[in-house]
């Protein structure tokens, strides 16, 4: 039961992200398997200029809001930060949250690099961190109470299975949650769950926080509300709960900016209000407002600011101070993703006839649609074993990017589109410290399941290959052939089949090595020892990775390290995420005590945070762990 328990825990997310997406995609090649990019691209067209620039200040005002959410968690933490500073911190944390929407590079840890550089303590930033994401959730129930109330028959499915009394008591217990919020904010200062004491915000900050959200919320949907169509029957209300409704499926999925979920959701919902074409180019120009621009925005007011962090350590530290590159690599993975995307829409697209296409004769055409779709769909797998620091995702990265730049180059596209493809590629080229992790394919001997996977993989892109240099598909994605009724039924398998064994062969050998903690046993002291690592009379596993080492004991729910790795400086890193992979297959949390300056910033890649220690050095733990209650667990077993 609890090895059952343990594997929901670790893989029910993912699995149940998964099923949603695939039940996404079926729903819309089935709904909408007759679209025409055609279509589409007339709808983009179509969207009046007016429409566009209000749509931008939508957007902004979307931001600025969202920048409020920090000041405020700032002020509740007891450790205001300047109104600019909390500013910065906003829009790239919620920014890289939209577009990635997984844990290695979540808001949290974002908001953790910016506010420890500015003195608060890992507690107080568990405190913004905590406010941030109840403000919204907040503001969500309060619309969506709302809206439930007001319009009950607004989702079609829900409407068709549930009476509207049903769907307006769900909207009224929605706003019961939010006023026992702020009733419990007047009468209760804090209150203690699961071990923890919980401050709450009190009456006027609650309430502040609250209208904060339903703002929020509700000009973050007049985004996507100004790009559609006038349309009889569809009010902005009715619009906000499908959003909300859209938006959720999102966040349960579990996937980076809630892609093919939310736009699912979206499509069937306004299905009886707008042509498909049309909610199609409004969700494309919806997320190039509210997901892609700022992306790369955020990215550069972040390396900015890792580089600013990076020259005033190196000259408090040393010259030959070398600090660990850190989230500039979460966001090249989201860049990464972004161009797989770009990839994927514009290898739908036909060549623009430039002279450099009609060069290229037939090659034009097959890296221009059916391949460029391929390496778009790579992309967004290797995205993955980016963020996982693997060392061959970096470099598959490099060559997909350049693959990319060459068939948007191809296409005849405007010579700026190559150059966001090169710029990506460029800094992963130069950012190899960054990537020290190896994979199963590389890092452990050939097993039979990589030998499965290397073959599969080798063999459907193989395939691929042929069927784009010599089939009739050479102008279609490759996601598209399956649902294609022009083309033979073998073919059609044999792409869909290629296609998706080629893309969970790659995921599968992207995985990080599996190297098992050891016993701690005399040998295992002896080879500490010789190490220069820590090796105490009592421990419970020792974990040795290319050289380098170190001891752990288990404690209740958590497993921490004593002391810094020992052994080469990126045989130390290694360990140090080998022992997160061992602890996460385990179910249970990571730490290190009475850890150096040295690796701070490593530690602080794999989650956590820094609290110094009376007796010296640090203790690092996750962010949202009780330091007291570890503190007194660890001293009394060290």
């Amino acid at each position: 039961m609890k090895t059952m328990l343990a594997l929901l825990r670790r893989h029910g997310p993912t699995a149940f992200g998964l099923v949603l997406l695939a039940g996404a995609i079926y729903v819309v090649q089935k709904e909408f398997r007759d679209l025409s990019m055609r279509d589409i691209m007339a709808a983009v067209e179509a969207v009046p200029s007016h429409a566009l620039w209000v749509a931008a200040g939508w957007t902004l005002l979307a931001y600025a809001v969202l920048t409020i959410y920090d000041r405020l968690g700032s002020v509740y933490a007891g450790k205001p930060v300047s109104y600019l500073r909390t500013s910065l911190a906003s829009f790239c944390a919620y920014t890289l949250a939209h577009n990635l929407g997984v844990a290695a590079v979540s808001g949290a840890a974002v908001r953790y690099r910016f506010y420890a550089a500015w003195g608060l303590t890992p507690v107080e930033i568990a405190k913004v961190i905590a406010f941030t994401s109840l403000t919204f959730g907040l503001g969500g129930m309060a619309l969506g109470g709302a809206v439930l109330v007001l319009e009950p028959e607004i989702l079609p499915w829900f409407r068709d299975n549930l009476p509207h009394w049903a769907m307006q008591g769900i909207g009224l217990a929605l706003f019961a949650v939010v006023g026992a919020y702020l009733v419990l904010s007047r009468v209760l200062p804090h209150f203690t769950a699961f071990g923890h004491k919980i401050d709450l915000p009190g009456f006027r900050m609650a309430l502040m926080q609250t209208a904060l959200a339903v703002v929020d919320v509700a000009v973050t949907t007049m985004i996507f509300y100004t790009l559609l169509p006038a349309a009889d029957g569809l009010t902005f209300v009715r619009f906000m709960g499908i959003y909300l409704a859209a938006y959720s499926a999102g966040l349960a999925a579990n996937v980076p900016g809630g892609l093919g979920v939310f736009d699912t959701v979206v499509l069937v919902a306004l299905q009886p209000y707008v042509p498909a074409p049309q909610v199609i180019g409004a969700l494309f120009l919806f997320r190039l407002y509210y997901y892609i621009v700022p992306l790369f925005i955020a990215g550069l007011l972040f390396a900015g600011f890792e580089l600013t962090q990076r020259r005033h350590l190196l000259a408090r530290m040393g010259t030959e101070a070398r600090i660990t590159d850190s989230l500039e690599v979460p966001v090249l993975a989201g860049l990464s993703a972004v161009m797989g995307i770009g990839l994927l829409f514009l290898g739908a697209l036909p060549s623009r006839g430039t002279r450099l296409a009609e060069w290229a004769g037939e090659f034009a055409a097959l890296v221009g649609h059916f391949a460029s779709s391929v390496v778009g769909s790579l992309l967004l797998v290797v995205a993955y074993g980016m963020l996982r620091r693997l060392r061959i995702a970096r470099i598959a990265g490099i060559l997909l990017l350049l693959a990319g730049a060459a068939a948007v180059a191809v296409k005849g596209e405007p010579w700026w589109l190559v150059a966001i493809f090169l710029i990506p590629a460029a800094l992963l080229a130069g950012l190899s410290s960054a990537f020290y992790r190896d994979a199963r394919l590389t890092g452990e001997p050939m097993s039979a399941s990589t030998v499965m996977s290397l073959t599969a993989g080798v063999g459907c892109a193989l395939l691929l290959a042929s069927i784009a240099w010599r089939g009739p598909v050479t102008n279609d994605p490759w996601y598209v052939v399956p649902f294609s009724g022009s083309a033979p039924g073998s073919l059609r398998l044999a792409v869909g089949v290629a296609g998706v064994l080629l893309l969970v062969a790659v995921f599968r050998l992207l995985r990080p090595s599996r190297l098992v903690a050891e016993p701690y046993d005399e040998a295992a002291r002896a080879r500490l020892a010789a190490l220069g690592a820590e090796a105490p009379p009592q421990a419970d596993g020792a974990v040795f990775v290319d050289g380098a080492g170190f001891a752990f004991r288990k404690l209740d729910k958590v497993w921490i390290g004593l002391g810094d790795p020992a052994g080469g400086e990126q045989a130390r890193i290694a360990a140090l995420w080998r022992f997160r992979d061992i602890c996460e297959r385990n179910g249970v949390t990571h730490a290190f005590w009475r850890v150096g300056p040295a690796l701070l910033r490593a530690y602080e890649d794999s989650g956590l945070a820094a609290i110094p220690l009376d007796e010296g050095g640090y203790l690092v733990c996750r962010a949202e762990s009780n330091p007291k209650d570890l503190l007194l667990r660890a001293r009394a077993v060290m």
